[in-house]
This record gives structure tokens, C-alpha cells and sequence, in this order.
């Protein structure tokens, strides 16, 4: 299935043999350590820069059933962001993984956002808006 929108990610998630459980890592952009000139301008139009994770959750899909759900629990913490990552993990037996299995993928997904390592994870803005990033 071509994932196009978060309602595409939801009909996917249902569509698997196990449920699946949603893992979700919030980054905000920034400057990069020892950026140039043309890096901070760049940013400054809003191009570029690095994304640090700041907030993660994970959520079965009918927890979270549409993305403005997502955006405004999070505005309950306080932490900003601009990007949301988004994988899943299936479940076993008919039964979704519970939250403390989600605790080492969600920690591997900040690991690899860290790295610049983000083409395994869909990627949405504030809006829901499937985003590309390279």
C-alpha cells in the first residue's frame, strides 16, 4: 500500500496480520553544531538545520485516530516540535505490543533520527501532512 496521508497509515496498520501498535518521535529543527553562515540563513528561511528528537509515544492506531489527536495531547507537554516519526510494530497471537516493549524500538528510533538515519520512518508535519525530507 502506497502510504499517501495518516488515515493511508491507519488503513495500513489495520490491514496487517498482527495489530500493530504506532510508535511516534517529535523532533524540533535546529542549527547543527559548528553551522556556517549559509547554513543559519538557510535556517532562518526555513531550510535545512538538524532535527533533535525531543518527545516520543507510542499509541495503539485507534488511540490516535486522527492526527490533530497527536498534536494536541502533545501541546499538553509543553514541547515544541516540527516533525513527527512515525513507525509501527506488529503484535504476536492476535495481540498488540504493550508500551514497555515499545520502550527499546522507540529508543532505536531517537537513535537513528540523532544519526540522520530517518528513510524507515514516515514523516508528518503539524498539519498531518506527509512530509519528504533528504
Amino acid at each position: 500500500m502506497n502510504i499517501q496521508s495518516y488515515q493511508d497509515l491507519l488503513q495500513a496498520a489495520a490491514m496487517q496480520p498482527e495489530p500493530q501498535r504506532l510508535l511516534f518521535v517529535f523532533a524540533k529543527a535546529e542549527l547543527p553544531n559548528g553551522y556556517t553562515d549559509s547554513q543559519k540563513q538557510n535556517f532562518e528561511q526555513g531550510q535545512g538545520g538538524a532535527l533533535a528528537p525531543v518527545l516520543c509515544v507510542d499509541k495503539l492506531p485507534e488511540e490516535v485516530s486522527a492526527f490533530q489527536q497527536l498534536v494536541t495531547e502533545s501541546a499538553h507537554t509543553g514541547i515544541d516540535w516540527d516533525i513527527a516519526f512515525v513507525s509501527a510494530m506488529g503484535g504476536r497471537g492476535g495481540f498488540p505490543p504493550n508500551s514497555d516493549e515499545a520502550v527499546q524500538p522507540l529508543q532505536m528510533m531517537m537513535q537513528k533520527i540523532q544519526g540522520g538515519m530517518i528513510a524507515d520512518f514516515l514523516t508528518f508535519d503539524k498539519n498531518g501532512d506527509l512530509v519528504a525530507l533528504y
